[in-house]
C-alpha cells in the first residue's frame, strides 16, 4: 500500500518564465533611466596681472571682492559699485547678490557691453561652500521663458583671486594719531 501512494504523487514543476520575462524587460529599463555620474566642468582663468593706465570701459573687469560681512561688486575694477550686506543670521545674501548681477547684466547690454567675465576676489578664511554658491548666482540665474524655467546666462567666465587687505582705520576714541 505505501508505494502506490508514492507512485501517484507527481513532481510539482515551478514555472518561472513570467518572472524571467519581466527580468528582462525591466532590468534595461532600470539601467538605462539609471545616472551613473554627472560630472560638471568648470573652465576658470586666473586673473591678469597689474592694471596699466586707464582703459575703456569695454575691457574693465567685474569684480566681486567676499568678506566676512559683506560682498563687494565693483566695476570698473576698483569703483564700488554696490555693496551687499549679510543677511541678520550673518550669511551671504545670495539672492540680493543675482539680483545685483542681473541688473548690471542689464546695464553693460544696454550700453552694448558683452562683458562676460567676473573675478572674484575671496579673503582666505572664506568658506568653500560660499564660494562654491557665488560661483553659481553670478555664472547664471533662472528665469521663465515661454513658460518654461531656464538658466540665463550672466558672467559664465570666472577667474579667482585674493581679495585686498581692508586698511587699518585709527581710532580716534582711543588716543591714535589720525
Amino acid at each position: 500500500m505505501r508505494n502506490r501512494r508514492h507512485e501517484s504523487r507527481e513532481h510539482a514543476d515551478l514555472d518561472i518564465t513570467g518572472l524571467l520575462n519581466i527580468m528582462i524587460v525591466l532590468v534595461p529599463v532600470l539601467l538605462m533611466s539609471l545616472v551613473f555620474s554627472q560630472i560638471t566642468v568648470l573652465n576658470l582663468k586666473l586673473p591678469e596681472g597689474g592694471a596699466g593706465g586707464v582703459t575703456e570701459l569695454a575691457n574693465e573687469e567685474v569684480e566681486l571682492v567676499i568678506r566676512q560681512d559683506s560682498m563687494v561688486v565693483n566695476f570698473p575694477r576698483g569703483t564700488v559699485l554696490k555693496t551687499i550686506p549679510n543677511t541678520p543670521e550673518q550669511h551671504p545674501d545670495f539672492a540680493l547678490l543675482s539680483l545685483t548681477m542681473q541688473d548690471l547684466k542689464k546695464l553693460l547690454s544696454e550700453k552694448a557691453i558683452d562683458k562676460k567675465s567676473i573675478t572674484i576676489l575671496s579673503e582666505p578664511e572664506t568658506p568653500y561652500q560660499t564660494l562654491i554658491s557665488v560661483v553659481d548666482t553670478v555664472r547664471s540665474y533662472k528665469a521663465v521663458v515661454a513658460a518654461s524655467v531656464v538658466d540665463a546666462e550672466l558672467f559664465p567666465d570666472v577667474a579667482f583671486g585674493d581679495a585686498p587687505a581692508l586698511e587699518a582705520v585709527p581710532d580716534v576714541a582711543a588716543g591714535a594719531q589720525p
